[in-house]
């Protein structure tokens, strides 16, 4: 069974997510009305976060998770093995504990360090993460119904053409960024023709804030049996 996916992103009036300040407070309490029960990050995000969060520091020992505990599993998709850092991510109070979502080619190497940090693993896909078993995975080892997408646009291309997103979520700010790189929410291959736009239908629209719009679409387009689906 596939969970819910969302995807939620801040974004400029012309669709770019560098350069203009995030209003990340607002962001993030809108993220908590869906109370998922994980958070899923790609790789590059993690490890676009300041230095001082890209590599663990100092002793750490995992925590048992409560009794009860609601919050959110924090999954990072990482077929290469790079995030380095879960230490410093699982001390912070968001999660309840962490899982890498890895694939055949990820170096054992990677898959011991996680071992060493408490980590659980998902292994999904032959070379890089299948993404449709990945999600699967989570939902029948895990639980998980509703899965937010906190991450950048390549993990969001790969999602949105596989098929797999059920809801976007965009807060727009008053501000134009310009340029011609593809930092956008949404990256992927250009089409070849007009059959893989992905029809959306608006469920909500709300101003807040300074000069802030929330926009929810829901992804009307049936979630595909087979797509390219990996990362």
């Amino acid at each position: 069974m596939l969970p819910r996916v969302i995807i939620h992103n801040a974004v400029s009036a012309d669709g770019r997510i560098d350069w203009f300040e995030a209003d990340v407070g607002v962001l993030y309490d809108l993220a908590g009305r869906w109370h998922e029960d994980c958070a899923l990050v790609g790789s590059s995000t993690v490890l676009a976060a300041p230095e001082s969060a890209v590599r663990d520091k100092g002793t750490w020992e995992p925590q048992a998770p409560l009794p009860a505990d609601t919050r959110p599993l924090l999954a990072i998709v990482d077929s290469r093995g790079r995030v380095r850092c879960w230490r410093t991510w699982l001390a912070m109070p968001y999660w309840r504990g962490g899982v890498a979502i890895c694939s055949d080619s990820t170096p054992d190497e990677y898959l011991q360090y996680l071992a060493e940090v408490g980590v659980d693993c998902i292994v999904a896909g032959p070379e890089k993460v299948d993404l449709r078993a990945a999600l699967e995975e989570l939902n029948m080892r895990y639980g998980v119904q509703t899965v937010r997408v906190d991450s950048g646009g390549i993990l969001n291309g790969v999602l949105l053409r596989a098929g797999l997103v059920n809801e976007v979520s965009i807060l727009v700010h008053p501000a134009l960024v310009g340029g011609t790189s593809q930092r956008s929410m949404f990256r992927a291959l250009d089409l070849a023709s007009p059959d893989g736009v992905i029809p959306l239908a608006l469920v909500s629209a709300e101003t807040m804030g300074e000069g802030l719009v929330w926009l929810r679409y829901k992804v009307t387009g049936r979630r595909k049996k087979k797509a390219p689906r990996t990362i």
